[in-house]
């Protein structure tokens, strides 16, 4: 059943009828992976490493290893970054690595970024990882591998108490690819993702800050996703949070401010609806390391 259950989500994730963008738990941590816009923003050289295992117990569940860089450079108005990722699920891998521009305009209460991502993405599919339980069904793998251009646009808007923002993703919605079932052919499709997010931190007192957020996401032929996420940060030090997610996942999070350099962070997802039935739950662990490598920059609390 586990194998039947992975050439579904396969022909899915194939044929373009869901969201096929990486999935993070943690993204208020780091909009890079989300908004290009979001360069440069923390005002120092910010990099992340996430490792995310979705749906443990389900054989050939996802398995997600990004890594991000950015910073402002000396000319304050520009930021750079980049952004490479590797996305296993069974038989599936899908690669990619992309750099980012930023360029940030100064309002009188913050900053005004307009980011675009350009790079490019691989697709892989193993078929010998496929086991057919039923000897009658007919699966033939026909799948073209292509190294494909790709291109994300962002404009994220943030100050030192709240931040909102828009962006798109996958947006020369290339083919990367083939399958043939039963004598039919399906092509993959990248399709353009679309995405809205804001928050705002609220002071609750001298040593408790509340902030709330939200991630809208949206792509053609999938229904629209929402993460509404609360989380405190005590002390300066600590954050304690949660998601929920419309499709039915609770998420739990932390992050650990070890100095002003360097965090690490984890969530706990698990699916309360109907997919609670095959699978147990998702884990997300992430390092974050801060350098103010211009030396002159004033450090404030960063709350996004």
């Amino acid at each position: 059943m586990k194998n039947l259950i992975l050439i579904i989500v396969l022909l899915a994730s194939l044929s373009g009828f869901a969201q096929q963008d990486v999935l993070f738990s943690q993204y208020m941590f780091n909009k890079l992976t989300v908004n290009p816009g979001y360069a440069g923003s923390r005002e120092v050289f910010s990099a992340d490493v996430v490792y995310r295992y979705q749906w443990v117990g389900l054989e050939g569940a996802p398995k997600t290893f990004s890594l991000s860089m950015h910073a402002p450079l000396r000319y304050e108005h520009i930021a750079v970054g980049g952004y490479i990722y590797n996305d296993k699920i069974g038989p599936v891998v899908d690669q990619g690595a992309l750099l980012t521009y930023a360029y940030r305009v100064n309002l009188p209460k913050g900053k005004l970024s307009f980011g675009i991502q350009g790079g490019v993405k691989y697709n892989n599919v193993d078929w010998n990882m496929i086991q057919l339980e039923d000897p009658d069904f007919t699966f033939q793998g026909d799948h073209t591998n292509k190294v494909l251009p790709d291109a994300n646009f962002g404009i994220y808007y943030y100050s030192n108490r709240m931040f909102a923002g828009v962006s798109s993703k996958q947006l020369l919605q290339n083919e990367y690819g083939m399958v043939t079932v039963d004598g039919k052919k399906t092509y993959s499709k990248l399709l353009r993702h679309f995405y809205g997010m804001a928050g705002i931190a609220v002071p609750v007192s001298d040593n408790v800050i509340f902030r709330p957020s939200v991630l809208v996401k949206y792509v053609k032929d999938a229904p629209w996703q929402m993460d509404l996420n609360a989380s405190f940060l005590l002390y300066d030090m600590i954050w304690l949070g949660t998601t929920y997610r419309t499709d039915g996942d609770l998420v739990f999070l932390t992050e650990l401010n070890i100095s002003r350099k360097y965090r690490i962070g984890y969530s706990y997802d698990v699916n309360v609806k109907e997919r609670a039935h095959y699978n147990s739950s998702s884990h997300e662990i992430r390092l974050g390391i801060d350098l103010d490598l211009l030396k002159n920059r004033m450090y404030t609390p960063r709350y996004f």
